[in-house]
């Protein structure tokens, strides 16, 4: 009597696989360039060095980070990383610890250790999602620095990226905010941005995973929330592929703000904390090289980065340039002043006279 065929495998959708794919990539191409200069202290880069890469897998229950927790448990019991799921909660919604627990559930039913990071969120001058950012990536790094792992995987994908460059586009923003998110920031790696939220939600779908759709998502209040639905409907009437173009402007743009960044650095290393500057050292310098420059150079006096915009950095410029006696009031009660052929930062005359 013959044997009896064995049951097929069932075949691996083609989401799924193209997640999974990205993630494998991913920790590849971070593996081979190391962690760089910015990554923090904690943590050993491993670069070339052919050891299983460890990663935190951040965790929110939506479609994106279930399908990379999914795949990364896949990649994790094969032995090509050692991932530990973190969800982090921040109790904004009735339901965040319920659904907190339950994506640990899935994380260990998948054979991935997982655990809950809880923060307390208060909302400052950049508001309430900005809050909840930063929370989150520090309540993460704090997660990897404690379980000793090299990265924390986000699932953000290219639909994020259009949204981000969407975002910047109507705030006005210059190249390093239309450059959008980079696939590595330091100890940060994005292996998803090649692929959009389609592909996660049907990974989903085909695997039969249970995700969680945050209300926050339709709360119209959130600029992003309407800035994904803009994004849809200019998709819709115009007919064109709206979100890989303003992906790929965030490519060509991160390029040039790479390079840009880069001179400006080296340029104004010799500046940063000095109150006194010679002004023919800064109008020597490209105003693409400049703006970067003189930015970076109140901040390392003590201006608040939130309160200095593009606008104020202008009028810095234009004051550089002009070479003229003058005054610019700066947020902090500080101010710069040009005379005698040097530019100063100090205290607001108002200040020094209440003091």
């Amino acid at each position: 009597m013959a044997d009896s065929p064995s049951p097929r495998r069932p075949t691996l959708d083609p989401a799924s696989g193209a997640v999974r794919n990205a993630v494998r990539a991913g920790l590849a191409e971070a593996d081979a360039v190391g962690a760089g200069p910015n990554a923090g202290e904690a943590g050993t880069a491993r670069s070339g060095s052919g050891a299983v890469p460890s990663a935190i897998v951040a965790v929110s229950g939506g479609a994106d980070s279930m399908a990379l927790l999914h795949a990364a448990a896949f990649l994790h019991r094969r032995g090509e990383v050692c991932a530990r799921a973190v969800t982090v909660d921040h109790g904004l919604q009735s339901r965040s610890a319920e659904v907190a627990r339950r994506v640990v559930a899935a994380a260990e039913s998948w054979g991935v250790p997982a655990e809950i990071r809880t923060v307390t969120i208060t909302a400052g001058q950049e508001g309430l999602e900005a809050a909840a950012r930063d929370a989150r990536y520090t309540a993460l790094d704090d997660a990897r620095i404690d379980a000793d792992a090299e990265w924390i995987l986000t699932a953000h994908t290219r639909s994020d990226q259009a949204e981000t460059v969407l975002l910047g586009l109507m705030r006005g923003s210059g190249t390093r905010s239309l450059a959008g998110m980079s696939p590595r920031t330091g100890r940060v790696l994005r292996p998803l941005l090649g692929l959009d939220r389609e592909q996660t939600e049907s990974s989903c779908s085909a695997q039969g995973i249970e995700v969680w759709n945050d209300p926050m998502n339709d709360d119209d209040s959130f600029a992003r929330v309407r800035t994904r639905r803009l994004l849809a409907g200019l998709e819709t009437d115009l007919g064109q592929p709206i979100t890989a173009n303003l992906a790929r402007t965030a490519d060509l743009c991160r390029a040039d703000a790479d390079f840009l960044d880069d001179r400006a650095e080296e340029a104004g290393a010799r500046f940063l904390g000095v109150a006194s500057v010679p002004v023919d050292s800064f109008t020597a310098l490209d105003d693409a090289v400049l703006g970067r420059v003189v930015r970076d150079w109140v901040l390392s006096l003590g201006v608040s980065a939130q309160n200095l915009g593009a606008a104020r950095v202008a009028e810095l410029m234009t004051l550089i340039r002009s070479r003229n006696r003058g005054r610019l009031s700066l947020p902090g009660d500080t101010e710069v002043v040009i005379d005698r052929g040097l530019i100063v930062f100090q205290a607001a005359a108002k200040a020094r006279t209440d003091t």
